[in-house]
């Protein structure tokens, strides 16, 4: 049974990968898409023999998916989640939209868009981890969208945006849910890890890395040769109907990862954590369709070293900026400025593996000639 379970999970896993790219209709319902194959991978999963670990479905996922969605944080008691975030900002823009597009404006004529690029990608990577890489995908595309750009310079400056609000999310808890999940792993011996623990872990890698993709985004912009003079800053006002769809879509967006994720844990636990560290940062690509804190609720625990946690959660981190399934912020990002899954891939599949190859070099290679 376990065998058949095993080739029913990776042929959803292989759906999921490649159907947004053959099919149309797919891509432009990518949620409901994610959201049937979760629905799928779960019940097979349900058929699956892991010891100690309960498998399909149960009262405790589905009151998680429903749930989570809708609480990430407690503010004054009140539950604050990513569905309300998205929500709130975006009713804000669109009662205060005329006030954004006056503020880009002036700063398009003060300052040179060769400023203002790399310096945004760069900012808002380095403040994702604080404000939430939820918060920093919205205010990207809104800023991104109201620049004087080409539609291509618009597209790879978003995704480029993207991995650096992806990375700098991993310095503290408060980024995203993987963040959350490692902190609390590893709360008790031998790292009693604290609020600055992942900053002072990975911080030397994630904010050169950071500030290299708000040079790139800088080669983008050159590259394209937008003319600052020949277009004009303007903010879109959506409708109030797509707004409150757009927080319907990202709700259904989460419920998918999580049911994914949990569908998906036979293979993580029966495969993925059995391989040798090295490999295993290969094999964390997977991260780009899939939950990363799932993953990394498997992946991390106080037994393994501080090489084996920092190279896990980078791979894990730069992987989730290749496709747009990856990352919360690269769906709300590819929505709400039109980004094709082709599109996403033709830039974040060669930048991730550019990337992880970097990163590899660095984390391995010393240990390999025995100069670590």
């Amino acid at each position: 049974m376990d065998v058949v379970v095993t080739l029913g999970l990776f042929v959803i896993f292989c759906a999921v990968l490649i159907l947004p790219f053959s099919a149309k209709k797919i891509e432009e319902n990518l949620e409901l898409f994610l959201f049937c194959c979760g629905i799928l991978a779960l019940t097979i999963s349900g058929f699956a023999t892991l010891s100690g670990e309960q498998t399909g479905w149960s009262a405790a996922i589905v009151i998680e998916a429903l749930t989570s969605p809708l609480n990430i944080a407690s503010v004054w008691g009140i539950p604050i989640g990513i569905v309300q975030i998205v929500l709130i900002v975006g009713l804000l823009i669109y009662c205060f939209h005329h006030r954004l597009e006056r503020a880009i404006n002036t700063a398009v004529e003060l300052f040179s868009l060769t400023l203002i690029v790399p310096l945004l990608i760069i900012v808002l990577g380095l403040i994702s981890s604080i404000i939430s890489a939820i918060l920093a995908a919205i205010i990207l595309v809104e800023i991104v969208n109201a620049l004087p750009l080409v539609k291509e310079a618009k597209i790879e400056i978003t995704i480029i945006a993207c991995f650096s609000i992806g990375l700098g999310a991993g310095l503290t808890p408060l980024g995203e849910p993987l963040t959350t999940i490692v902190i609390s792993k590893l709360g008790g011996e031998p790292y009693h890890a604290g609020f600055l623990f992942l900053f002072d872990k990975l911080a030397i890698y994630i904010v050169p890395a950071v500030i290299i993709l708000g040079i790139l985004g800088l080669f983008v912009l050159k590259k394209r040769k937008t003319d600052e003079t020949s277009l004009k800053c303007t903010v879109e006002r959506e409708t109030v109907r797509y707004i409150v769809i757009r927080a319907g879509k990202v709700y259904l967006f989460i419920m998918a990862l999580i049911f994914l994720g949990e569908g998906f844990k036979p293979l993580i636990l029966g495969y993925v954590v059995l391989i040798p560290p090295e490999a295993l940062y290969w094999a964390n690509m997977v991260s780009a369709v899939l939950d990363n804190a799932t993953l990394a609720a498997a992946e991390i625990s106080p037994a393994l070293s501080l090489n084996q946690i920092t190279s896990a959660l980078l791979a894990l981190l730069i992987s989730g900026g290749m496709l747009i399934p990856g990352n919360i912020p690269n769906i709300i990002a590819a929505g709400k400025t039109g980004i094709s899954s082709r599109e996403w891939a033709r830039l974040g599949i060669p930048l991730g593996l550019l990337l992880m190859a970097v990163f590899f070099c660095i984390l391995f290679i010393p240990a390999f000639l025995g100069l670590a």
